[in-house]
């Protein structure tokens, strides 16, 4: 049995406004064209006290920095590349 994959956006304020705001939007959408919202959680979480290397997005447990709307997809398409969907 796969453990379902997981996504958790900081939602701080610092990486709130760096960048988070448009990239919970581009990840819902990209989540909603592949149609796997149900196999794939997606939660935010008040900061992750990395302000510092923020926007972060922690996928299945690894922690990718400075995530800006410009390589959000690109961060996805290679987390998920080799995921069980």
């Amino acid at each position: 049995m796969n453990q379902k994959n997981q996504i958790i956006i900081c939602m701080g304020s610092s990486c709130f406004s760096r960048g988070n705001r448009v990239n919970l939007e581009l990840i819902k959408a990209w989540l909603s064209e592949r149609k796997i919202e149900a196999e794939v959680g997606f939660k935010g979480q008040l900061c992750t006290g990395l302000c510092n290397k923020g926007p972060v997005l922690i996928i299945n447990e690894h922690v990718y920095q400075e995530v800006h709307p410009a390589n959000v997809i690109n961060i996805l398409k290679t987390a998920f590349s080799g995921a069980q969907v």
